[in-house]
């Protein structure tokens, strides 16, 4: 996991038959800037190096805090330091804890169908107009009933979807229903389980384990956890758990400043932040990022795990009372 102190970006230029090539890298330290400039300099001359022996390289990296990055360590502010745990500021002013090797799994409510089921469906009622179309000789009603079926799909869809839910008891006991199923396959793991605003969030206490370990990604995939955190964690050999509420749920409206949120600031426009962090982070007082429900499984907590457990509940409000955001 690398969540870098210092960012800097660098320059490189290359004229090749009248056409000048302009190629740009960040680069990162801990240690200083200086060293960050270095480093932009290397990779961006090594991007060129690339480029002119004919390699298809992108001739700009984009500057993104976490999602999208790719081959670029976190970008964001870093609020604090546990030992090796660091809480950091995302892209629209959350804190959020990184952690290398204890495992989060946010889980989101499936509340609406997926795209291949309403496709189903659609297929399905094109299916059955285009016999009732065959057996008439109707190219008109055909067209009709086409139409129809693509109008009437994503209704259906969504009506057959809820059946399902409410089938199984809603949305948050399917999510626990595939938790447990997991477990029964896995005997040895166990998970504290808590509630979001807009699912469920596991723990594995038993062990710790690396971002890019087989069984974790199995554990992402029969959990029904986002496929762009799962690759994120793969990428940034991170986990992460937000730990503060989302501003538009606390009814703030305005963007975290200056816009784009993405870290480092300019020194000039740092007050703007400062002031954005100061109102947001009397609003979030309030609220919890989540809610601690049960512990599931065998029970185990790892020696390792505990003190990160503990440091995501007090931060996160996990035990607080307070409503989540």
């Amino acid at each position: 996991m690398i969540v870098p102190q210092y960012w800097a970006e660098a320059r490189v230029q290359y004229r090749r038959k009248n056409r000048q090539i302009t190629v740009r890298r960040f680069g990162w330290s801990d240690v200083s800037q200086a060293e960050a400039q270095a480093h932009a300099e290397r990779r961006a001359q090594d991007a060129l190096d690339g480029l002119r022996d004919g390699e298809k390289l992108p001739r700009r990296e984009p500057k993104v805090a976490y999602n999208g990055a790719d081959g670029v360590p976190i970008r964001e502010e870093i609020v604090a330091r546990h030992d090796d745990v660091l809480i950091t500021r995302n892209g629209y002013g959350a804190r959020c804890l990184n952690t290398a090797d204890v495992l989060f799994a946010d889980i989101d409510f499936a509340c609406r169908p997926s795209l291949r089921f309403a496709v189903g469906v659609f297929a399905a009622l094109a299916a059955l107009g285009l016999l009732v179309g065959w057996l008439t000789g109707s190219v008109l009603l055909l067209a009709a009933l086409l139409l129809v079926a693509l109008v009437a799909s994503g209704v259906l869809a969504g009506r057959v979807h809820r059946l399902y839910l409410d089938w199984h008891g809603g949305a948050p006991a399917l999510a626990r229903q595939r938790i447990l199923r997991f477990l029964e396959r896995h005997p040895g793991w166990s998970f504290r389980l808590y509630r979001t605003p807009a699912g469920l969030r596991a723990l594995a206490t038993h062990a710790t384990f690396a971002p890019d370990d087989p069984a974790v990604a199995r554990c992402f995939a029969e959990l029904g956890v986002d496929p762009l955190y799962a690759r994120m964690c793969q990428r940034q050999k991170c986990f992460r758990a937000r730990l503060s509420a989302k501003p538009w749920r606390m009814g703030i409206a305005r963007h975290l400043q200056p816009r784009p949120g993405v870290w480092p600031v300019a020194p000039e426009r740092l007050h703007m932040r400062r002031d954005w962090v100061e109102r947001y982070e009397a609003a979030a007082s309030g609220y919890a990022a989540c809610s601690f429900l049960e512990v599931l499984g065998s029970g185990v907590v790892a020696p390792a795990v505990a003190r990160v457990q503990w440091l995501h509940d007090e931060l996160s409000g996990a035990v607080s009372g307070r409503p989540i955001a």
